[in-house]
């Protein structure tokens, strides 16, 4: 069969891209947690990340070429909402909540939303709960609590801990209502168009927000702050949007969501050796109780939507 060696070949690119963009990923919040050392606020850090990362998007982009019918009025309120939504109000809940918990804690409730999608899948497309999909939610909550109780238990304001968790959790609400709602266009346009498009809006939400509260001079900032932001926006911002959208052409959700499921574990590898953070036996006991839940959903997806 002359296509073996060609489709076997895109496998691997398709496997190592996920790999690394999942990889790339998982410092975001590590940088993050580094750029707070600083002094730097949420909506700054926001606005100095979108900065930097606006014209690789536009690049993005072009790369993507023009999609092969044009967007409908609908639709380009569609992607305006899901931009708002997704990149930049799910972006700034997980930075502020970043300020109050570990990027490990961070990632593993942000990791949750396949879980909350299939939970809204439930409620609104009706689509049935069955063994496998109660026991990874079973798996991934227990995991959670493991993970928060043993962090606010070391922390000196488990009430901060607790307010930092609520607010990367409705992160990752918004998260899985941007999958749940953008699914059809993002089929229609291909993902990495349409995630460029959708964070070039978000980058107008941003700045908007931005000069509403701070004075232009605010964007004025530490050397040191700039490097970080720039490691952010490209390595752990653009360049793995673009590394999972090849990811999903190449080897599809589900393997996409296999693969993923080392971002976490990676975050907390980084955290350990450039934030200093620990990792207690009953931390990584529950990360894997969580990354287990997820894994069950990977292997035994939910049937697709009725159309």
């Amino acid at each position: 069969m002359p296509a073996a060696g060609p489709e076997r070949r895109s496998l691997y690119i398709g496997i190592a891209c996920a790999l690394a963009g999942s990889i790339a990923f998982s410092l975001k919040p590590v940088l993050v947690k580094a750029v707070y050392q600083y002094g730097v606020d949420t909506t700054t850090l926001l606005a100095l990340r979108m900065l930097f990362a606006a014209p690789l998007f536009a690049l993005m982009a072009w790369w993507a070429g023009k999609p092969d019918t044009a967007f409908t009025g609908r639709e380009i309120l569609g992607i305006t909402a899901l931009g708002f939504l997704g990149y930049y109000l799910g972006s700034f809940l997980d930075l502020a909540g970043l300020q109050y918990i570990s990027a490990g804690l961070g990632r593993l409730i942000l990791y949750l939303y396949p879980t909350l999608v299939l939970l809204m899948s439930a409620a609104f497309l009706k689509l049935p709960l069955r063994g496998q999909h109660l026991a990874s939610l079973g798996l991934s909550y227990a995991g959670i609590t493991l993970v928060f109780g043993a962090e606010a238990q070391v922390g000196e304001r488990p009430d901060l801990a607790a307010l930092g968790a609520l607010l990367v959790f409705l992160s990752a609400v918004t998260y899985a209502v941007y999958l749940v709602s953008g699914s059809r266009l993002v089929h229609k346009f291909g993902s990495m168009r349409f995630s460029a498009y959708a964070s070039l809006i978000a980058t107008g939400f941003v700045m908007a927000h931005f000069f509403a509260i701070r004075p232009p001079q605010a964007l004025i900032v530490a050397r040191e702050v700039y490097e970080l932001v720039a490691i952010l926006a490209v390595f752990a911002t653009v360049l793995p949007l673009w590394l999972m959208a090849e990811g999903l052409k190449r080897i599809g959700a589900n393997q996409l969501s296999l693969v993923g499921c080392i971002g976490p574990m990676a975050t907390l590898a980084f955290a350990a050796a450039f934030l200093g953070e620990a990792v207690t036996p009953l931390q990584f006991t529950g990360a894997v109780l969580v990354l287990g839940g997820v894994l069950i959903i990977s292997l035994k997806p939910q049937a697709a939507a009725p159309r």
